[in-house]
């Protein structure tokens, strides 16, 4: 007995015990079931402690009820509303001072660790976003938790895949889980959770997928009401039945929002520029400044808007009032992104679609009494709809409606108006905001979908250095006897530098035709592809578009593209077959099958 104690304590026990445990986990997706709701149980406590610090925070700093949401107040303290986000701005503001000072590199979202990086996201990273999240919700800022939760829930996924040492696909199904099950926790909403993972977070919905996200989305919900956290919901009376011309006319808010959201997002690089020339720290101190003053205007600009969404439902406004509170919620929470405050418009894309249902509706009445449609559906599929133009998933928003809703009598027509919105934005601009903001530092990705296997799959990973190489001197004879027919495919020509001049097929170089002028011809006669090479740092599917254009079966592969020197070569057969080879081991993880 002593022993086995002594064999425990030592770590010998505990290390094959783990190495047994990983291996279960990678041996099905039925085992990540558990991981999932261990995942999901740490994701929901955080966002439920997370979201009452937020209100804490406003409590103290805007002296509102503890039971009322900032935006909902009709009047806050002038000096809070100035002072509060230029402090919070203020914190921020050296906090990314500092970062820069020490070359600390930027986080990674969700999104990109799981397209890019395999689900490999920092924890410390992870750590530090979600806490400026808080600063600048707390402070007042026009930005809502949703990225923190969803950042955090899936840094603590990406910590556990990495201990279980868990495979690439794996690794991004967890993070899914943490993403679900942080969404889930929020809103009181597994189901919008678990959609939100599989369109946004992994980029596919699969079988294999679906029961360790919905575990976790299930798992964070629930600790989420045992803990207190009250799931956002909307009370909605029943609406009335849903006609063919107010089917149209809601089609042609999802038009409208779909151009909203394409506005908005478009916008955001020159909300951007207009704090470029500011020091780094000062930049979102003034962006402080200016959300407070729209504050004094309304302070429904201030956070996310959850609050002033359920007031604003079954609250008689005019249409200017409408117009000018869209205004400044929408400019408040681009100033507030663009000069340095974390964050997302994950529901405040939700409440300004609501307010644009709103004033559509009043349009709509004044226009053409015969086509009036109902505020409250032309709300709901305006909140929906503007969602997926900025954030994307249709299904995600539609599962969102219906679950704060608990109505079922619009949950066609929101999901019409998701797809058509989806499809618009798809069409007309192909972001979400998230990927946009990716794409304006230089990243190519439009979706969660894993290419980051691509990136890695370089012509230098994929070339053979043991190139045959020949002076561009040398006769066709001379280059027959140093080379054997079938020892390679062929050969490339260099001039006295060394430089690559082309290349020769080993079958053209044993043609018959040349056999009686071989002494005489010198091999640069013979050279093919003089200006079309390779180099290390393409990606396959870069290298075998040159392959088609060129029409040739293999390639030298060059140091740089401002140099000559020849370092290998590339076959276009073992380029496609090892192309082919990964998309098959891609496809059968998104399927959850075994690798």
């Amino acid at each position: 007995m002593f022993a086995r104690i002594r064999y425990f304590v030592d770590g010998k026990g505990t290390n094959r015990t783990m190495v047994r445990l990983r291996a279960l986990l990678r041996s099905n997706e039925f085992y990540l079931i558990p991981l999932a709701l261990v995942i999901g149980t740490l994701a929901g406590a955080i966002v439920t402690l997370m979201a009452e610090i937020a209100q804490i925070a406003h409590v103290i700093i805007y002296g509102i009820p503890i039971d009322v949401r900032l935006s909902a107040n009709t009047y806050i303290s002038p000096w809070a509303a100035m002072l509060a986000p230029a402090l919070g701005g203020l914190s921020l503001g050296v906090m990314e001072w500092w970062r820069r000072r020490l070359k600390i590199s930027s986080a990674v979202d969700p999104i990109e660790a799981n397209a890019l990086r395999g689900g490999n996201l920092s924890m410390r990273d992870s750590v530090v976003v979600s806490s400026q999240t808080l600063i600048s919700n707390g402070c007042g800022a026009s930005v809502g938790l949703e990225a923190g939760y969803t950042q955090i829930g899936s840094g603590i996924a990406s910590l556990f895949g990495k201990f279980f040492n868990l495979r690439r696909n794996d690794l991004r199904l967890v993070v899914g889980c943490g993403a679900a099950a942080a969404i889930a926790a929020a809103f009181g909403a597994p189901i919008t959770g678990a959609f939100y993972a599989c369109e946004l977070i992994v980029g596919v919905y699969a079988v294999g997928s679906a029961a360790p996200i919905l575990a976790a989305s299930l798992a964070g919900a629930l600790t989420a009401q045992w803990l207190g956290g009250a799931p956002y919901s909307l009370e909605i009376p029943k609406v009335s039945a849903v006609g063919v011309e107010q089917y149209l006319a809601l089609i042609g808010l999802a038009l409208v929002t779909s151009g909203v959201g394409i506005a908005v997002m478009r916008s955001s690089p020159a909300f951007e520029r207009l704090f470029k020339w500011l020091p780094v720290w000062l930049r979102p101190v003034l962006g402080g400044l200016i959300v407070g003053s729209f504050a004094l205007v309304t302070p429904q600009v201030l956070a996310a808007g959850h609050g002033a969404m359920v007031l604003d439902l079954f609250h008689e406004m005019t249409i200017g009032l409408i117009a000018i509170v869209i205004a400044l919620k929408v400019t408040a929470c681009l100033i507030s992104l663009a000069s340095g405050f974390r964050g997302g418009l994950f529901f405040a894309s939700l409440f300004v679609g609501s307010l644009i249902g709103k004033f559509f509706a009043a349009v709509l009445l004044l226009i053409s009494p015969s086509f009036a449609i109902d505020p409250l559906v032309a709300m709901l599929t305006g909140m929906a709809t503007l969602g997926v133009a900025i954030v994307g998933g249709p299904l995600t928003m539609s599962f969102l409606v219906l679950e704060m809703t608990r109505n079922v009598d619009v949950t066609a027509v929101v999901l019409a108006g998701c797809i058509v919105t989806s499809i618009c934005v798809r069409f007309m601009f192909g972001h979400s905001f998230s990927t946009w903001r990716l794409h304006l530092r230089g990243e190519t990705i439009r979706s969660a979908n894993d290419v980051g296997w691509l990136r890695n799959l370089t012509v230098e990973r994929l070339m053979r250095s043991d190139v045959g190489k020949v002076p561009s001197t040398t006769t066709i004879a001379a280059t027959r006897r140093e080379f054997v027919l079938g020892s390679r495919p062929g050969i490339v020509i260099v001039n006295n530098a060394d430089e690559y001049v082309g290349l020769v097929l080993l079958p053209d170089l044993f043609s018959s035709d040349l056999d009686t002028i071989a002494d005489d011809i010198q091999v640069i006669e013979l050279a093919r592809l003089t200006d079309i090479v390779l180099i290390p740092e393409m990606n396959v599917k870069s290298a075998m578009a040159v392959f088609d254009e060129a029409e040739a079966e293999m390639l030298a592969v060059v140091d740089s593209t401002d140099s000559r020197k020849v370092v290998g070569f590339l076959t276009e057969t073992f380029a496609r077959r090892r192309y082919v080879e990964e998309i098959d081991k891609a496809t059968r993880g998104v399927l959850g099958a075994l690798s």
